[in-house]
């Protein structure tokens, strides 16, 4: 979709989708993807080229866009780096390293090359390191591993801790990136479609593989002013752990999550304006999210998938999908779900199709991973 804000913002209501016909020469499949470019020709700043990867590539892409630097280091001037606190989401971090490295490996030894770099590059606490390393920052850091809850689960990460006074305010976000082990990996569970993923559509046939990275800043209200700008009011956690890849039918852990976000919020179901489904096109995930969604919200709450421009980044969803919730209220939008053409006749949930104005007060947004790792997030605007 783009790089800064704004780009993402102008792809919202243009209806322009970040999806396209796959054009990676390391993958030979017939599906769309959502490939950030560019990715290819921006290394890492040379002082920390050891872990220069894709992922990384694409993690620092991100935290230079929209002024996020001097934020950080505006931060790290009122609490100090040691108060900041640093929880990142990934799926597969930096695995396309070690793909490439198995595909150059010594034909009579099979030892792989002396470039690689497993610590760096795919080891899970890569990305945390290198932001780490990036910002200068010397406070608690970690990585959340929950397939494509990842990056919302950092959210309820850093609020615990910022809670229990271990720092004074976070980074959170995460990073994803394209490689085989995905690609290939969903393709074998038949769960990849070969055009634009449809969410609720009743022709859905899988989803669309995309990348992304993202951050935001979190900080406590009476720590500064910050009127007018946007409120991570409360999260919800579950693992329903009913199978490894397929959700719970009815959706109990998904419902059980979204309840206890708005419990979290001292909110009532009846106040959320608008919520960021999960949507990732295929046949079980979204019929056992219409569902819940329908136990928790009934029929008249406004939802979509947004997945339709973004693809599903994975590890990167959930920070993904909060700025898009950002985005939408911000300009009190709802987005419709892009490719969706008719809408599942067994749906029950307020599923949007176009693009709709709206004054929106509260939105919750739904990531829910392998597993039955779930997460639901919601967010206003602090008044």
């Amino acid at each position: 979709m783009g790089c800064e804000l704004k780009e993402h913002e102008q792809a919202l209501l243009n209806l322009r989708s970040g999806l396209s016909p796959c054009d990676l020469d390391f993958i030979s499949l017939d599906t769309c993807i959502g490939r950030v470019r560019g990715i290819e020709d921006s290394p890492v700043v040379d002082r920390l080229k050891e872990f220069d990867c894709r992922n990384n590539r694409l993690a620092q892409l991100a935290l230079q866009q929209d002024e996020f630097e001097q934020a950080v280091e505006n931060a790290k001037i009122r609490y100090g780096p040691e108060r900041i606190g640093l929880f990142l989401g990934t799926s597969t971090s930096g695995i396309l390293q070690t793909e490439m490295a198995y595909r150059h490996r010594d034909p009579a030894t099979g030892d792989l090359p002396k470039t690689y770099k497993y610590k760096e590059t795919q080891n899970n606490f890569s990305v945390v390191a290198f932001v780490k390393k990036y910002f200068k920052l010397e406070g608690p850091a970690l990585v959340v591993s929950t397939a494509c809850s990842s990056s919302a689960k950092v959210f309820a990460e850093a609020s615990r801790f910022i809670q229990s006074g271990f720092c004074d305010a976070a980074i959170v976000g995460g990073v994803d990136s394209l490689c085989q082990t995905t690609l290939y990996g969903f393709s074998s569970l038949e769960l990849v479609s070969s055009k634009p993923c449809r969410p609720a559509d009743p022709d859905r046939d899988g989803l669309s593989i995309g990348e992304a990275g993202g951050y935001a800043l979190l900080e406590k209200p009476e720590n500064g002013d910050f009127q007018n700008q946007i409120a991570f009011l409360g999260y919800g956690e579950s693992s329903d752990a009913y199978h490894m890849t397929s959700p719970q039918p009815e959706g109990r852990g998904m419902a059980q999550s979204m309840q206890m976000a708005l419990e979290c919020a001292g909110l009532k179901a009846n106040q959320i304006s608008y919520i960021n489904l999960h949507g990732t096109a295929t046949q079980t995930n979204d019929k056992a999210e219409d569902k819940a969604v329908v136990k928790i919200f009934g029929s008249s709450t406004p939802c979509s998938s947004t997945k339709g421009w973004t693809g599903h980044t994975l590890g990167a969803a959930g920070i993904a999908e909060a700025i898009i919730c950002a985005i939408c209220l911000n300009n009190n939008i709802i987005p419709g779900s892009l490719n969706t053409r008719v809408l599942d006749s067994d749906f029950g949930s307020n599923i949007i199709l176009e693009n709709r104005a709206e004054t929106l007060g509260y939105v919750l947004s739904n990531s829910f991973g392998f597993g039955g790792n779930n997460c639901s997030l919601i967010f206003g605007i602090y008044l």
